[in-house]
């Protein structure tokens, strides 16, 4: 039993030094996982979202899939959740916007990005998440599959299309365009 495990059981017993240790060996990962897959100002908050869900499931974690894949797997579910109502909000928003009542205000201000963040945040989501799992966070390709409940294949070509789309990115200077699609 690898020592995530052993920390999980231990809190999922209540052992509270056990759980302050598993979010303190996990969660680099989980908010840098958070930050690609949404957008940093929000990893914070969908970090302590992802551990709230953890320590809710601790009690019936079983250890079939290693620690760190079900955190991640469950940290990807409330990225999905981010970016699904941001969607819904910003369709609300635009309905809003284009009643004659209403009136169009300025476009909000867009966050300064580093390029490599707002390359990756122009990935479609399952591309994205397969990249920032193996690339960023370095999973491998097997944790990233079962992360994304898809076959390892699928992960390796959306990796590969990943880097084939940074790759033409680079090559054609344009803006990047950030898409945050609902999750698949």
């Amino acid at each position: 039993m690898d020592e995530l495990t052993r920390l999980a059981r231990a809190a999922g017993r209540g052992d509270n030094a056990a759980l302050g240790l598993l979010i303190q060996r996990t969660q680099a990962d989980v908010w840098r996982l958070c930050a690609h897959l949404v957008d940093p100002a929000a990893a914070d908050d969908l970090a302590q979202e992802t551990y709230l869900r953890m320590i809710g499931a601790l009690k019936g974690f079983r250890g079939d899939a290693p620690v760190r894949t079900w955190l991640l797997t469950i940290a990807r579910r409330v990225c999905c959740a981010e970016i699904s109502a941001r969607l819904q909000d910003r369709r609300l928003t635009a309905r809003l916007a284009s009643m004659p009542a209403v009136g169009r205000g300025q476009a909000p201000e867009v966050s300064t990005q580093t390029v490599a963040a707002l390359l990756i945040a122009g990935f479609e989501p399952d591309r994205r998440a397969a990249f920032v799992l193996t690339q960023v966070i370095g999973c491998s390709y097997a944790e990233a599959a079962a992360i994304c409940d898809c076959p390892v294949g699928t992960i390796r070509s959306r990796v590969a299309r990943a880097r084939e789309d940074l790759t033409t990115v680079m090559a054609e200077p344009q803006e990047p365009q950030v898409k945050n699609g609902a999750c698949g």
